[in-house]
């Protein structure tokens, strides 16, 4: 009987062990911010109806180059690189719409960190809005991870919103990116058919959920400010409070792709988290 005893306890302990090892390999080593554009938003009531009537603010727009031991992996694409080449920027049609300008391209981050285009394995955009999937095909040979939904969403203009040839693999839900839980698609729908956010769980940094556009900025996170211009306005309710529990779960911290205040308090690339 003492030696079941011991071998159980042995057993248990191992068992422990073993969960602990999994969770030190986790193989995500870095993560980095990229500028993919700033701007100045004309009304920001375009995304907190009734609120801040007539206010600019100024917009940022992030990029996340991930370093995994099983490959690099971009989230969101950013503005695209062209606009870098507009002396004015991008200046929107609708004055309450974000004017854009590129000071700063995504080919030439990647290069400063020796990164070639050809190394990303998989580039995910948290849906398929100009300012998040501008340079997608800079990267026609990584595996795109995308909800079939916003992949299958009909474009205004009668055109795909990828190319047909390049690879893909359509989510239908969360998806575990390098499987072992260090990086986890999550499916928030609501501001487009198939917005998706990203849980990453660093060694050192600990947890955080990138929000895309699932929220603009803090005050519109703070008081669930739904966007009139969403596809889903029920969703986009539903994916904040899925939002909020990973986060309690987690204890991950919100990184909200747009807000500059926040952004100014973080470090860009070359630094990095891990």
């Amino acid at each position: 009987m003492r030696k079941l005893l011991i071998a159980a306890a042995l057993g248990i302990a191992a068992v422990g062990l073993s969960a602990g090892t999994r969770a030190q390999a986790a193989g995500l080593e870095r993560l980095y911010i990229l500028n993919c554009g700033e701007g100045t938003a004309g009304d920001i009531s375009r995304w907190s109806p009734g609120v801040n009537e007539g206010k600019s603010m100024p917009f940022v727009d992030n990029c996340y180059l991930l370093k995994h031991s099983s490959g690099w992996m971009m989230w969101d694409t950013g503005l695209s690189d062209a606009i870098a080449a507009l002396a004015g920027g991008q200046k929107p049609a609708d004055p309450k719409a974000t004017h854009w300008f590129r000071p700063k391209t995504l080919a030439s981050q990647l290069e400063q960190l020796g990164v070639k285009p050809s190394d990303i394995k998989f580039v995910a955009v948290s849906h398929t809005h100009p300012d998040h999937a501008g340079n997608v095909e800079m990267f026609p040979q990584a595996m795109l991870l995308v909800q079939k939904a916003e992949y299958e969403w009909p474009n205004p203009l009668g055109v795909g919103r990828f190319k047909p040839e390049h690879p893909v693999t359509k989510l239908e839900g969360d998806k575990d990116v390098f499987g072992d839980g260090s990086v986890t698609i999550i499916a928030t729908p609501g501001h487009t058919p198939g917005h998706q956010s990203l849980l990453v769980k660093l060694p050192k940094t600990g947890a955080l959920l990138l929000s895309g556009d699932a929220v603009h900025f803090q005050s519109n996170w703070d008081n669930r400010g739904v966007p009139a211009g969403n596809t889903g306005q029920d969703q986009t309710r539903a994916s904040m409070q899925k939002m909020a529990e990973i986060m309690t779960k987690e204890k991950a911290t919100l990184w909200i792709n747009h807000d500059k205040a926040q952004r100014d308090s973080l470090k860009l690339s070359p630094a990095f988290y891990e």
